[in-house]
């Protein structure tokens, strides 16, 4: 195994790791930026208020991208398999 396939293969999984982050962390920030807008408008400055309505949006969104982040590290994972006769020489 030479220096460059290790390189793609961390190359590949950071990708991944971005790709499987980057929704969860996108909701969590437009929900954060909502409520934050509430509690402006309406000068509630609870902090405990930024929690709730943070965590359910991501539990929802991972309800509705489980499949998909499944689908997605188990073809990086197969794909990683798959290629583990060729990296050895």
């Amino acid at each position: 195994m030479d220096i460059a396939t290790v390189i793609s293969i961390g190359k590949n999984a950071m990708e991944v790791a971005l790709l499987l982050s980057m929704p969860i962390l996108v909701i969590s920030l437009v929900a954060g930026l909502m409520v934050s807008v509430f509690q402006a408008v309406t000068q509630i400055q609870e902090m405990t208020l930024t929690f709730i309505p943070k965590i359910v949006a991501v539990a929802i969104s991972l309800i509705f991208l489980a499949p998909w982040m499944t689908k997605l590290i188990v073809n990086y994972t197969t794909q990683l398999y798959m290629a583990i006769p060729s990296m050895i020489k």
